[in-house]
């Protein structure tokens, strides 16, 4: 890992780690607003895939979270970028909330499988279609692949099962745009001016949102909220360099540690 330098960038994961659907993490709001006024520029990192970021948006002002579009960036986002640089025509299997994100995008003959979580899609017909594309050769790009995220009600599958079944049938690899790929995370600090090591990463997943940003050469801290169970710290190699129970306790940490 690079020599760090002083801290200037906190990069902060949003289901699991800010709220659970549309209940706010107790506390976050507040600890929000105290690493606001801290000298450092905040962006928002979110693999979210069932809501456009106009929708996720307005579920974070209804949850009184102080933030800005232009401060989110999310792997929909990311996704959207890598189908035009391709220029290809893409199979959406995503949730219908996410289509506005893909806006002009054109579909017609698609030439490319795009998946993400579509627990509406997830049907042998929709994945049958996808498995026939990817056979003649069009490119499987996985919005992400995240094994499980949170529900209210409990853990629920993610698309990863979805991607390797494609990939399994197929032989071939998927594109993986969002968290962990290093690209994400170097993008998403691109609007900062700040490079890795001068950033930190908090998330709920150890795989995607710390063992991610710490192969890109940032700090990792991992939040026992939304999706964490007992023991996931020892799932990557370097170790969290900090495991707390929640994210205003994260914060207390920047704040006091790392400044």
């Amino acid at each position: 890992m690079a020599t760090r330098r002083a801290l200037k960038a906190v990069l902060v994961d949003l289901s699991g780690t800010l709220h659970i659907e549309d209940t706010a993490i107790p506390g976050a709001q507040e600890a929000l607003k105290r690493l606001r006024s801290a000298p450092v520029t905040i962006r928002f990192v979110t693999n979210t895939t069932k809501e456009c970021k106009r929708t996720l948006l307005e579920r974070l002002r209804r949850l009184q979270f102080d933030i800005s579009e232009d401060e989110i960036f999310t792997s929909l986002t990311a996704a959207r970028n890598l189908l035009e640089q391709r220029n290809v025509r893409p199979m959406l299997l995503v949730d219908d909330s996410a289509l506005p994100d893909f806006q002009g995008i054109a579909t017609d003959s698609p030439n490319a499988v795009l998946i993400g979580l579509a627990p509406e899609h997830f049907s042998y017909q929709s994945m049958n279609q996808a498995f026939r594309l990817a056979l003649d050769g069009a490119p499987i790009i996985a919005i992400h692949k995240a094994r499980y995220y949170k529900k209210k009600d409990g853990l629920a599958l993610g698309p990863g099962p979805f991607v390797t079944a494609l990939e399994y049938a197929t032989d071939t690899q998927a594109t993986v745009v969002g968290k962990p790929a290093k690209t994400f995370f170097l993008e998403a600090l691109r609007s900062t001016g700040c490079g890795p090591e001068e950033a930190v990463m908090i998330g709920d997943d150890c795989r995607d949102d710390i063992g991610g940003a710490q192969d890109t050469g940032m700090l990792g801290i991992l939040v026992k909220t939304g999706k964490y169970r007992a023991g996931d710290e020892a799932k990557i190699r370097p170790a969290p360099h900090l495991t707390c129970d929640s994210f205003p306790e994260a914060v207390d940490h920047i704040l006091k540690n790392l400044l």
